[in-house]
């Protein structure tokens, strides 16, 4: 049984109670977690997870929550932020070591300050590195040599070679990940900067950036673009309540102020009815939804 008490004797971090998600979500959406924690280092990170996990008390892990949508009715479990605990990043010879909590901003101009290239491709993407690694984001996958991850209570360190990176089709779900560590090949260093200020500037003119969302919704179908699927679906500024598929680039879903979870699911199943009705595709989610009943993850799967 988890008890507040017992949190609290070993835990020294940021705690609060019935917090609001939608505080911290890009969607600003999301009703209260039962727990918010941030933990203030990796030793107490690896043992708040731990202790969750032997009360078998849920929890979830998130850095800049980027691509989540939590639920109105909140998370019952606990919510614990990983950027406070993981923030380093730093050369260990010719690697770059970076940890789970590292901006994917800051992770691209470091390996750009020191003429390392390949991290560029990334400018203007959101989220943390830790979730970068997680869904192998790009190429980013080729530059891994090793991954430390927190597995079945303890700390492993895993080359890319031993296939044990928590990638979208690999690894376990339990799998959490602390840190990498990369090996890029020498740039120059002024060609890599106007290579991430045209993708910054490209992103900025594409992507809707004056209303919260969560990014892309939808995953990109094989060969194909979620996209322009929509688009040609005639589902651009489509409207649920106050959410809408943007106008501006269609795999985008906008809190068009005041949103709630529920409208933008709603909008999501007229999405993915749409384009399945007019195309036979399928489109799969690209955001996480947290704290839904299982009815809804279904409908939307």
């Amino acid at each position: 049984m988890v008890t507040l008490n017992d949190i609290q004797r070993f835990f020294n971090g940021t705690l609060r109670i019935a917090e609001p998600m939608g505080k911290y979500t890009s969607f600003h959406i999301g009703g209260p977690a039962d727990y918010y924690l941030e933990p203030a280092s990796k030793t107490e990170l690896v043992r708040l997870v731990n202790y969750f996990r032997q009360n078998t008390f849920p929890f979830i892990m998130i850095g800049n929550a980027s691509n989540l949508l939590v639920s109105d009715q909140g998370y019952r479990g606990a919510v614990v932020n990983l950027e406070c605990a993981l923030p380093s990043i730093r050369m260990e010879g010719d690697m770059v070591y970076a940890e789970a909590g590292v901006r994917t901003g800051r992770f691209v101009d470091f390996c750009i300050q020191r003429s390392l290239q390949g991290a560029e491709t990334l400018a203007g993407l959101p989220g943390t590195l830790g979730g970068r690694v997680m869904t192998a984001e790009g190429s980013l996958s080729e530059h891994i040599v090793e991954v430390e991850i927190l597995r079945d209570n303890s700390v492993a360190r895993l080359t890319n070679e031993e296939g044990g990176v928590v990638y979208r089709k690999s690894g376990s779900a339990r799998d959490i990940v602390l840190a990498a560590r990369f090996r890029f090949p020498e740039g120059d260093k002024e060609e890599l900067m106007r290579l991430r200020r045209e993708l910054l500037i490209q992103r900025n003119d594409e992507q809707p950036l004056n209303h919260p969302n969560a990014g892309s919704i939808f995953k990109n179908p094989p060969g194909n673009s979620a996209a322009r699927l929509i688009h040609e679906a005639g589902l651009k500024g489509c409207v649920h309540g106050r959410a809408m598929v943007s106008d501006r680039h269609a795999n985008f879903i906008l809190n068009n102020g005041g949103a709630g979870a529920r409208e933008v699911v709603e909008l999501i199943k007229v999405v993915q009815q749409t384009v399945r009705a007019k195309f036979n595709v399928a489109l799969e989610l690209d955001v996480k939804l947290i704290g839904f009943e299982e009815q809804v993850l279904k409908e939307v799967a």
